[in-house]
């Protein structure tokens, strides 16, 4: 798998589902002006480019996970700094969308973690909004509602699965969470699985999935 972890993640594009069920984000108006006499608007075309970076932190600001699709930060360094200043600026703080260094960053919290997902200024924010909550709704339903650190690093793999299935090169694919975990636990059959807990994750995703559809 082409995953990105916290030992040194570098830009690039990951493995996920064909991209059969891309969102496509409307047409954003960036700016409205006078020149004249006229009106005058650019328009931004649409791009299926959406996402920038995926990012979990844990309560101390250190990256968990991260997973950047594009040439913005192109150094480890540079993505540390970046994850150090948008943990400063949000950790603190009630509110779940902040601007910060010309980018827009949605962020929620969970025990001792910080889940973000980060796109360009001019982002459609509710795209944003649809990919953090679809990863922390599929983290809730695979971790058994123990959406916290110990049982996230205990459960890597499943993590890297969800993500991919989620997001492809910044393009979204999915943002319904049942999807993705049914799809993450049918891709973790086809895969070595060498951890006892990766096992469990993947059997609680399924049991998941049984009951959401005898309900």
């Amino acid at each position: 798998m082409n995953g990105q972890d916290g030992a040194g993640a570098r830009p690039g594009a990951a493995i996920g589902s064909p991209a059969t069920n891309v969102v496509r984000p409307p047409p954003l108006l960036l700016h409205v002006g006078i020149v004249e006499g006229k009106m005058e608007a650019l328009i931004l075309e649409p791009s299926l480019y959406t996402v920038k970076a995926v990012l979990i932190l844990d309560n101390d600001g250190d990256r968990l996970f991260a997973k950047y699709y594009d040439d913005t930060y192109p150094t480890v360094k540079e993505q540390k700094a970046f994850e150090k200043n948008i943990f400063n600026k949000t950790h603190r703080t009630d509110s779940e969308i902040a601007l910060l260094e010309g980018l827009t960053v949605v962020y929620k919290s969970s025990i001792d973690l910080y889940f973000y997902v980060i796109g360009s200024s001019h982002e459609n924010e509710l795209m944003l909004v649809a990919v953090l909550n679809c990863l922390f709704d599929s983290l809730t339903q695979m971790l058994r509602k123990n959406v916290e650190k110990r049982a996230l690093l205990e459960n890597m793999e499943g993590l890297f699965l969800a993500v991919d299935e989620i997001v492809d090169g910044g393009v979204i694919l999915e943002s319904d969470p049942q999807q993705v975990v049914h799809r993450v636990a049918v891709r973790g059959e086809d895969v070595p699985l060498t951890e006892q807990t990766v096992s469990q994750v993947l059997q609680s995703a399924k049991e998941q999935i049984k009951w959401s559809l005898l309900r």
